[in-house]
């Protein structure tokens, strides 16, 4: 974060430059400090629960069209990826750049307020940084010059970052809720139904030829128990319409399930460590955008792991 000098000021551009870096970096550290205590606070028990309690109300619809959205945005961020703007598909990055990452559910929003204010800020409502960057340039420029420091820029380059990077962690936690719904349906498929599900696609499949077995066996013309017998060994094929509309009740009762989710696995994410992690990367990304005035770069890498479980779900179901 350079900081040009005037003339009449004897403070050299080096020395300003080391002062900011040392407040950035006791900032940071700060940050890093308050991480255990916030994840206790927010993610354990009983936090989770007043955490998770926004879910509650709209989200529970806004939660299932994030989750239908997600394989769309994850597209978009590998096309920003491997098509930069200096390519001759500049007109491909403008539109992967415009896509919205989806809605903004108040389970996101609260955390995101959490992380800002407790977090990053300490509990005050302004931006502290600023306190760390003028305590340290005072400390040059008072052995210089007697005029105070001009701190306003020092908002208007942080708070872009900052804004964009919480962006980043309410993706995040969507993707969270898919690898949940992956995993929660890879276990139910192997107890309920001896069956291997990785994801919600798989188990809308087992479900289906369920359905349509139970229902040939109604109809079997020797009655229903000789036809369950019977279409045990030669199971019926489910139509279209049958498995459309199971998969639409499976994938509408996960997303249900997602909005509400974290009460159960923030945590357990926590109890492993991977909240804590999270959290790290993203003051260490700040710190280098901040430090380095460079956009911001924090990428989680949830939402490709999400997608890569939602491909494999459908390749072992056969529908790629």
């Amino acid at each position: 974060m350079p900081l040009a000098t005037s003339p009449e000021q004897n403070v050299s551009e080096a020395e300003i430059e080391q002062a900011i870096r040392s407040g950035i970096e006791r900032y940071f550290d700060d940050c890093r400090a308050r991480v255990p205590a916030f994840i206790d606070r927010h993610f354990h028990y009983p936090g989770a629960i007043a955490t998770n309690r926004m879910a509650l109300g709209w989200d529970m619809l806004r939660a299932p069209i994030n989750l239908l959205w997600a394989p769309v945005y994850a597209l978009a961020c590998l096309i920003k990826i491997l098509a930069p703007k200096r390519t001759g598909l500049k007109w491909l990055h403008s539109v992967a750049n415009r896509l919205p990452a989806g809605f903004t559910t108040r389970v996101q929003q609260h955390i995101s307020h959490l992380i800002l204010v407790d977090l990053l800020n300490d509990g005050q409502a302004y931006p502290i940084l600023e306190n760390y960057l003028i305590e340290a340039l005072e400390a040059v420029y008072e052995r210089h010059t007697s005029k105070p420091v001009d701190h306003q820029r020092f908002s208007k380059l942080t708070e872009p970052l900052v804004a964009d990077a919480l962006s980043q962690y309410r993706i995040t936690r969507t993707a969270s809720a898919d690898i949940t719904n992956s995993i929660s349906c890879t276990v139910l498929g192997a107890f309920a139904f001896q069956k291997f599900t990785p994801g919600g696609i798989g188990l809308g499949v087992v479900l289906a030829s369920m359905v349509a077995t139970t229902l040939a066996a109604q109809d079997f013309i020797l009655g229903e128990t000789i036809g369950g017998w019977y279409y045990s060994w030669f199971p019926p094929e489910p139509s279209l319409a049958t498995t459309a509309s199971v998969m639409v009740a499976v994938m509408a009762t996960l997303a249900a399930f997602a909005a509400l989710s974290g009460v159960i696995f923030d945590p357990v994410q926590a109890a492993v460590g991977l909240h804590r992690r999270r959290l790290h990367k993203l003051l260490d990304h700040l710190q280098r955008d901040v430090t380095l005035s460079t956009q911001s770069s924090f990428r989680p890498k949830d939402q490709f792991v999400a997608r890569i479980l939602d491909t494999f779900d459908m390749i072992k179901s056969g529908l790629l």
